[in-house]
């Protein structure tokens, strides 16, 4: 491997780009042949970075922010593809494998607003920036007199919306305005108990193709083994509802010694019936927890959440 290029593929904002440098970074550690040069970063732009102005799933899904590099990788164009894994289709592109995570960020929501509010200070009719049904329904269950409007963009761009007087407030993930080092705009940071992340929030994935042998063990000397076990138990929420983009579904899992614990909830698509599951099981369980966890909450839901 020594004289060999990796090319890492991802999208082209501040915060992939963020994320695929924290990747190269690891693959530099691991071995001494590496040198800074070894490892080039390719910036991708996806269908997800070009529509801006309507909902995920009106333009096509989550793919839309993966797809596009997913093909330079199948092409062999790339050698590894990141991603933010909330942002991937809860079902392996075929050809390809991600099985590598690095450590998780953050994984909470944060709001950002004028005057340094908080959400409870808002005032009524106050208009809420967020990109997901799932964020707008479970604000609803803290202030249902707010607007909730769609927002979408990268963070910088959001905040600028936020400060050109288009919202009132916006919600965001914390790891997305750490590694931007927005910090100190944050105005509120919420529990993942009052407001459950989306599955994978937080995590960075490193993608390769199924049948690469030495990206496959590079990959396995980088992963973080603890967050891939949240990522087994939480994916497979998601796999178990088969959903898309529209579906309201949030996912946290969370390791104590030896036990791993998860916390899952599901809206139905109006919004107005909440669906709550939490379990825990030893940490070799991560898969089945995740699978129990979906059972019971498409069980209950009786399918409320799809069109």
């Amino acid at each position: 491997m020594k004289n060999k290029k990796i090319i890492i593929g991802s999208r082209g904002s501040k915060l992939a780009l963020a994320y695929a440098e924290r990747a190269k970074a690891k693959f530099l550690n691991i071995s001494p042949s590496f040198e800074i040069d070894d490892v080039l970063i390719k910036k991708i732009t996806t269908k997800g970075d070009i529509i801006q102005d309507i909902r995920l799933s009106e333009a096509g899904g989550k793919g839309l922010f993966s797809k596009t590099i997913e093909d330079e990788l199948v092409n062999g164009k790339i050698d590894i593809a990141v991603h933010a894994l909330k942002d991937m289709p809860s079902h392996e592109t075929k050809g390809l494998i991600t099985n590598c995570f690095l450590e998780r960020n953050d994984p909470r929501e944060i709001l950002i607003s004028k005057n340094n509010k908080m959400i409870k200070d808002l005032p009524s009719n106050a208009i809420v920036g967020t990109s997901s049904f799932r964020r707008e329904f479970q604000l609803k269950k803290i202030r249902q007199d707010l607007n909730y409007k769609l927002i979408r963009g990268n963070v910088d761009t959001r905040i600028k919306k936020l400060n050109d007087g288009l919202f009132d407030a916006i919600i965001l993930s914390y790891a997305g305005v750490k590694s931007l080092n927005f910090e100190n705009k944050i105005s509120q940071t919420f529990s993942t108990s009052e407001i459950i992340p989306s599955a994978g929030q937080g995590v960075v994935a490193l993608q390769c193709r199924d049948n690469d042998k030495n990206m496959i063990e590079l990959l396995e000397k980088i992963n973080h083994q603890p967050t891939h076990n949240c990522v087994l138990a939480e994916r497979n929420v998601l796999k178990i509802l088969d959903g898309d983009c529209e579906t309201a579904v949030g996912a946290i899992a969370k390791i104590n010694e030896e036990n791993i614990s998860l916390e899952a909830e599901l809206f139905s698509l109006d919004g107005k019936e909440r669906f709550y599951h939490k379990d825990s099981k030893k940490i070799k369980f991560a898969f089945e927890l995740g699978k129990e966890v979906g059972l019971i909450l498409k069980k209950e839901s009786k399918n409320s959440y799809k069109k």
